[in-house]
């Protein structure tokens, strides 16, 4: 057991509600339809998360490979401001890069499994989107086409984590698909995709010291990079809005409104980020949880995660009042 709990901490089981709630609304959409299984429903979110953290350890094991060990603590050095953190489970000799690709296989082999059961139930369909999301995950990070390193890595993450990974998984749970997860899953990826911007945007200049042109990096203008932190977040909640004047959903997911001061919040921080980088914010309790605040003042990343976990928390908030109006509405 020590060693499950070992790759599920070091695969950033703390990023599963990126998964794992889409997963769970999906489930939930799908209950009111005739043809709905629980079990193939349940099945499908156990896949997903297991999948999802199995993506996360390639990306650290192709990542790795790339940057080699050393290359924040260099950027460090050089004064920019960079996390040490990440794969320091590599890089403190806790395990091997073969042990790491180890992993890796053993986490997608099981989500591989699991999908095998699911479309010997509901057939084709699932095979299709499972091919499509399996070879976007791989190639977000990894060779040849690697993506994350061109700019599309937000696009690769939100249609992976929005449409793919919803229609997908409503479609396991009752066998068809239905327009009104389409309006969901738009908005719900977008919200996604929005972390991993917003950790680009921190990331901006160890990402362009190494050559990894992400969209942050891409754009370049600190101005463009905080229109696009708009966007993502005015459209998300565009979508909801849409879906209900054209009469796709009810009334009642108008209540993700209630989200809107973590995205004000959010935006405010990256501009704050943006032009004053040293500025120090301390949690409030409605940014929702940010786990042992004090100790990750100690490890002096709390200029990045106060931003990632608001960008989180909001995301699983907008998913959890979705899943009260479809259970209780």
């Amino acid at each position: 057991m020590n060693i499950v709990r070992f790759w599920i901490k070091n695969a950033r089981f703390k990023s599963l509600p990126q998964s794992f709630l889409p997963a769970v609304l999906a489930v939930c959409l799908a209950s009111k339809v005739e043809r709905f299984s629980i079990w193939l429903g349940l099945l499908a979110i156990i896949g997903v998360s297991v999948g999802h953290l199995g993506i996360n350890l390639f990306d650290d094991y192709f990542d790795y490979k790339v940057k080699k060990s050393d290359f924040r603590d260099i950027m460090v050095k050089k004064g920019f401001r960079a996390r040490t953190t990440k794969c320091y489970y590599i890089t403190s000799k806790q395990t091997t890069l073969g042990q790491l690709l180890i992993a890796c296989v053993v986490f997608c082999a099981f989500a591989l499994l699991i999908g095998l059961i699911i479309w010997f139930f509901r057939k084709n369909f699932i095979l299709y989107l499972a091919i499509i999301t399996a070879i976007l995950g791989i190639s977000y990070s990894g060779p040849p086409l690697r993506l994350s390193y061109h700019g599309l890595g937000e696009f690769v993450i939100g249609i992976v984590f929005g449409p793919l990974l919803m229609i997908g998984v409503y479609y396991a749970a009752c066998g068809k698909a239905d327009p009104s997860v389409f309006f969901i899953s738009i908005p719900v990826g977008m919200l996604v995709a929005n972390i991993v911007y917003v950790h680009s945007i921190m990331d901006y200049e160890p990402d362009k010291e190494i050559g990894k042109m992400t969209l942050a990096v891409l754009l370049k203008d600190k101005r463009l990079m905080l229109i696009f932190v708009f966007l993502l977040l005015i459209i998300s909640f565009g979508c909801i809005l849409g879906g209900v004047i054209a009469g796709y959903l009810s009334v009642y997911y108008l209540f993700v409104l209630f989200t809107l001061p973590m995205a004000v919040s959010l935006l405010y921080l990256m501009v704050q980020f943006i032009y004053y980088p040293k500025k120090k914010f301390s949690p409030r309790f409605w940014m929702g949880p940010m786990g042992d605040w004090q100790q990750i003042k100690t490890m002096d990343i709390d200029w990045f995660l106060i931003r990632w976990f608001l960008a989180r928390n909001m995301l699983s908030f907008f998913c959890f009042i979705i899943i009260v109006v479809c259970l209780f509405v």
